[in-house]
């Protein structure tokens, strides 16, 4: 039974989600467990509950404070029991928390039983706050990142695969189905993707595609795995440099850009892994390391923007053909592309210990060039130069990849305190508290590129002119996946 402490919380909680006072509105009197599951005991219900409610509508939690779904409940007089097949020995229960209230549970005279928790731990998430933040913005995961119309978007694909891991974090079915319901909206039964046009030779369509696995595990529709196919096939054709890079897309002809290998590097090194086919454990492997090959400079340990094997861009340097400043979402995009690759890549692969080292060594050179903000510049390397200032998406981008690596056992934990030094920095420095209650992230870089019409040139004040907007998802979706790291 739960003491009386967490009674008084419960209580106080209850008073907090009414947004009128309620009189006689149920009141939670006691808490056990039995092997039938967890059962809650109410006082003022009124002659009884009177219940429409699934057992979706309920949350549980055992030890590992992760929360799932109910998957049984049964409403009787004056307490409802709840159980699920996720949660051995239950220690906490949420009731409509974080959800939109339904009225799903009312006592015989029309009292509502309004949300309540029972337990008291992550008071304060800011990765659930900021992830019901977008969905309060962002009513359909299509309008992500200001989307305007419906696309197979990277930065879709981005905030969608932020939902999802808040999904796995928390048991909460809200978030898996925001990202599925995006996905049917975009994908046909025979696997074609809306807008999707193949002959672009774009990679940046490669990075929905990561959303499509879980979705595929989930529901068992085929159309899923059709569509991971025809990106696939995407790549089996894909233009390449010399050696094998693919290049940026079919206009960026000869080009290995950062970006590029977090489009696709973790979504053919989680296909191949799901799939048995290992070849493509490999290709992501070889994309990594022959851009680090082409891009990291020795001297800072900071990588490129991108390489053009054929030095004829008018941004590439005629020796060696790379672009001519460390902008700092390209890194954070190299950074969460090896963090990421790295949970298909198996233990036993003798390629594995190099991507490892990759990682170790971005975390040390990336902890040398944080402001004393514990964030960093858009350009990263000259935090003084004019016009320079400190952006979102790297300082998110980094706090993730670090949090992550850290988790893994890729890096000591003694650099935590950069994770955390970043997400004190975020959120004393660019996170807003609107007045309906979300939170907004400042300071996002909207987009940055090279070459193009009109033509981008990589120069310092190319980076700094760049347009900056609020809740960018190339921002937002690493912000609260990088909280959910330091969560756990």
């Amino acid at each position: 039974m739960i003491g009386a402490l967490i009674i008084l919380h419960l209580i106080s909680a209850q008073r907090a989600f009414s947004a009128k006072k309620v009189i006689n509105s149920p009141i939670v009197n006691s808490i056990s467990t039995n092997k039938n599951g967890i059962i809650i005991s109410f006082s003022n219900t009124s002659g009884g509950f009177v219940s429409n409610a699934s057992s979706s509508d309920f949350m549980i939690c055992g030890k590992d404070k992760k929360f799932y779904p109910a998957t049984q409940i049964l409403v009787q007089k004056n307490k409802i029991t709840l159980s699920s097949t996720s949660v051995n020995q239950p220690i906490a229960v949420r009731y409509g928390y974080g959800n939109v209230l339904n009225d799903s549970i009312l006592t015989k005279n029309g009292t509502v039983l309004k949300p309540f928790r029972t337990d008291t731990f992550n008071n304060i998430s800011y990765a659930r706050w900021f992830a019901d933040s977008e969905m309060k913005r962002f009513p359909e995961a299509w309008q992500l990142d200001h989307g305007k119309r419906l696309y197979f978007g990277y930065s879709q694909g981005l905030g969608s695969l932020a939902m999802l891991n808040m999904w796995k974090q928390t048991g909460d079915k809200r978030y898996f189905d925001y990202v599925k319901n995006w996905a049917d909206t975009l994908i046909t039964e025979d696997g074609k993707i809306h807008e999707y046009h193949v002959e672009t030779y774009n990679i940046d369509y490669i990075n929905s595609g990561k959303v499509l696995f879980d979705v595929y595990k989930q529901t068992g529709e085929s159309k899923y795995k059709k569509t991971m196919d025809n990106l696939i096939n995407q790549m089996k054709n894909h233009p390449r440099t010399l050696e094998g890079g693919y290049w940026h897309k079919l206009i960026y002809q000869h080009q290995i850009w950062l970006d590029g290998i977090y489009m696709g590097s973790p979504f053919l090194a989680q296909y191949g892994k799901e799939f048995n086919q290992p070849e493509w454990l490999d290709e992501a492997i070889h994309q990594i390391t022959l851009c680090h090959s082409k891009c990291y400079n020795p001297e800072t340990g900071l990588y490129y923007h991108a390489w053009d094997e054929s030095k004829k861009q008018l941004w590439a340097n005629k020796q060696t053909g790379l672009s001519p400043n460390f902008w700092g979402r390209s890194i954070g995009w190299y950074f969460m592309a090896v963090v990421d690759a790295l949970d298909f890549i198996p233990e036993n692969h003798p390629r594995r210990t190099e991507l490892i080292a990759i990682v170790q060594n971005l975390t040390i050179a990336m902890g040398k060039y944080q402001s004393k903000n514990g964030l960093w510049f858009q350009v990263v390397d000259k935090p003084e130069g004019k016009g320079n200032y400190e952006e979102a998406s790297v300082t998110s981008m980094c706090m993730y990849s670090i949090a992550k690596a850290i988790n893994k056992g890729y890096v000591d934990k003694k650099y935590r305190i950069i994770s955390e030094k970043a997400h004190k920095g975020i959120v004393n420095n660019l996170l807003i508290v609107s007045k309906n209650g979300t939170l907004t992230l400042t300071k996002c870089c909207a987009v940055a590129g090279l070459g193009g019409n009109p033509y981008r040139n990589g120069s310092y004040e190319y980076y700094i002119g760049e347009r900056i907007r609020d809740n960018d998802a190339k921002a937002t979706g690493p912000f609260i996946m990088g909280c959910i790291e330091l969560e756990k």
